[in-house]
Formats: structure tokens, C-alpha cells, sequence
């Protein structure tokens, strides 16, 4: 057997210039931190006792003989990508996660990306982080299809709280960004990550966004997030002491940029909740993902932070802590 455990991510700035579509012209850059929430992937030798060669269990249940009948996307793409049709065994894959899917915090990639780690593992090939990003990028966008941006494959690769650069020769540069244990622990405090309690299709919403980045409907406003998110590097990470009041106004701002790539992205419930953290005395926040549900994330006073809390009862909090390993293989048996 053999276990890869993959971090969900939370993005800062930036979202929107990491889409090729966009940065293979223009350049682009975000800010984001992996965080101890995870996907599991457990993969074993499928015993020789049943009529099938693959099983797979995820939020359905597969049984079926031929990698191309598998209806999960990244499991059967990953497998044909990997050669795994000239391999004999039969296998079986059993995904857990400390999040639901769909909910802004990268599960897709992050599915995609511990996947691969775990096959890598099987086949006894050892994978560099970047190789991991770039294979997950690829599998995502030129084999599923979909209408992803590169950030999410990173944070789950590399792990940790980075800067990243997005360039026209298709290069993807990360710098990790240092925090003292002081500021780390204060980021973790001061923050409140909810779940709204919606699902949505983020694919449906990314594709709206890319159709706006090549009709260029959304180039002033991707120009003024990839200035916003450079001004955040060198004003509130690059400072010696973060100014929380500054790093929520400038969520804040990124939040309302990030509503004009598309009409998709907000609604009625989600306002609600940004009017009530405003209302008490939130510094600032920002939805999680491509938009229309999953997880908000609000900056607050610490001494506001509870206040907040019991007025929303019924909104999940999710008390979080910033991770810095990445994807890793964390049980390795190859003879169970």
C-alpha cells in the first residue's frame, strides 16, 4: 500500500493571472499558502479475487476492467498517462479528504496532484516537485480539459507560503516566502476561514473567466490584480512586521476586482456574509477559488474574532494552520 498526503491551499492574490491564457502574454503572479488540510490517496495491488481489475472509491464507488471505463477524470487520465495499461495488477484507489470537494480550496488539483505522486511512488520513480506541478498542469488542462490556472498544482507540489511568477516562456518560478513563528502564529489567529455551505462547478465559472481573458473584457482588471498582488509581496510580506489592517484592505480590494471577471462569481449569500464581517470590524476578506460558494477568508482584530463567530452559527469555521511540506508520500508498502 501506498498513501500520498496532499495540502489544500488558500490563495491570497493573484487568481486569474496564473490562467495560461493570460500570462503567456501578459506575465502574472500570486500569493498563496498550502495549509493542514489534506487529500489522501491510498493505493494498493487490488487482490486477484474479483471479477475486476480497478476499484476506486471516492465520493462514488467504481469496478471496472478497462482504465478508459473509469468516469473519474484525473484517475483515468492520470493512469493512461502513466502507462499504467501495460501494468498487470489490478489496482485500487481510496480517496479521503479533511474538505469537501468543490469548495475554492484547490481540491481538483490537489486530487490530481497526489494522485500522480502516489503512482509515481508505485512504479518506485521518485518525482521533483516541479516535474509533480508541471504533470498535474498538464494532465488538467491538455488531457481532462479543463478550464484550470496553474497555482493550485504549485501550492499543492511545493507547499508552503509562496510568491510565484508566471511567465510568457511558459516559466513557473516560486520563492518561498519566510514568516518569523510570531507573524505565522498571528496570520492563523487573526484569520477566519468559513464555509458558506455551497458547492459549485468551478469549471463552469474558470470557463467564463477564460472567455473574458481572450476577449480581453477582463485585461484592465487582471492588470490592476497582478499590480495589487506585487504591491502585497513588497508591502506587507517584504515588511518587517505584517499590518494586518493593510493585508485585509488589500483582500478587500482583490475581491472586488476579482468580481468583475465574471458575473458568475458572487451572490446573494455570499454578500450577506462580507456585509456582516464588515459590520464586525473584519479588516477585509476574499472568496476562496473561482467564486459562487465554497470557503470565504476574513482577516480580523483577534479581539473582534469571536464577536464575529457567534453571530454566524450556522456558517462552518475552519481553524487552520499554514503547512510548508507539500505533496509526500507518508506510508510506502509495496508487499501489502
Amino acid at each position: 500500500m501506498i498513501i500520498s498526503r496532499t495540502p489544500f491551499r488558500i490563495s491570497f492574490f493573484g487568481g486569474g493571472t496564473d490562467y495560461p491564457e493570460w500570462f503567456e502574454k501578459y506575465m502574472g503572479a500570486t500569493i498563496s499558502t498550502s495549509i493542514d488540510k489534506y487529500c489522501y490517496i491510498n493505493l494498493r495491488t487490488l487482490p486477484p479475487y474479483f471479477n475486476y481489475k480497478y476499484r476506486f472509491r471516492y465520493f462514488e464507488r467504481e469496478e471496472v476492467n478497462d482504465i478508459n471505463h473509469i468516469k473519474h477524470p484525473s484517475i483515468k487520465n492520470c493512469l493512461n498517462f502513466l502507462g499504467f495499461k501495460k501494468i498487470k495488477q489490478g489496482l485500487e484507489v481510496v480517496h479521503n479528504a479533511d474538505v469537501p470537494a468543490l469548495s475554492g480550496l484547490g481540491s481538483s488539483s490537489t486530487f490530481t496532484v497526489g494522485m500522480l505522486h502516489a503512482l509515481h511512488s508505485y512504479k518506485k520513480q521518485l518525482i521533483k516537485k516541479e516535474r509533480l506541478m508541471q504533470e498535474a498542469i498538464h494532465v488538467e488542462r491538455n488531457l481532462i480539459g479543463e478550464n484550470v490556472g496553474c497555482q493550485d498544482q504549485m501550492a499543492a507540489a511545493y507547499g508552503g507560503l509562496n510568491y510565484t511568477e508566471y511567465k510568457k516562456n511558459k516559466k513557473i518560478n516560486t520563492q518561498g516566502i519566510f514568516l518569523s513563528d510570531y507573524e505565522r502564529n498571528k496570520l492563523e489567529r487573526s484569520s477566519v476561514l468559513l464555509f458558506t455551505g455551497q458547492k459549485r462547478i468551478s469549471d463552469i465559472i474558470a470557463k467564463d473567466q477564460v472567455k473574458n481573458i481572450k476577449n480581453n473584457k477582463s485585461f484592465n482588471h487582471l492588470v490592476s490584480i497582478n499590480k495589487l498582488t506585487q504591491q502585497a509581496m513588497t508591502e506587507i510580506f517584504l515588511s518587517k512586521k505584517i499590518d494586518y489592517k493593510k493585508f485585509g484592505l488589500a483582500l478587500t480590494e482583490l475581491w472586488e476586482l476579482k468580481k468583475q471577471l465574471s458575473n458568475k462569481i458572487t451572490n446573494d449569500h455570499i454578500e450577506t456574509i462580507f456585509s456582516l464581517a464588515k459590520d464586525n470590524g473584519a479588516y477585509g476578506g476574499k472568496l476562496l477559488g473561482a467564486g459562487a460558494g465554497g470557503f470565504i477568508l476574513f482577516l480580523f482584530p483577534t479581539n473582534k474574532k469571536k464577536a464575529f463567530m457567534k453571530k454566524i452559527p450556522k456558517l462552518l469555521h475552519v481553524p487552520f494552520k499554514l503547512e510548508n511540506t507539500g505533496s509526500q508520500i507518508i506510508y510506502n508498502n509495496r508487499n501489502n
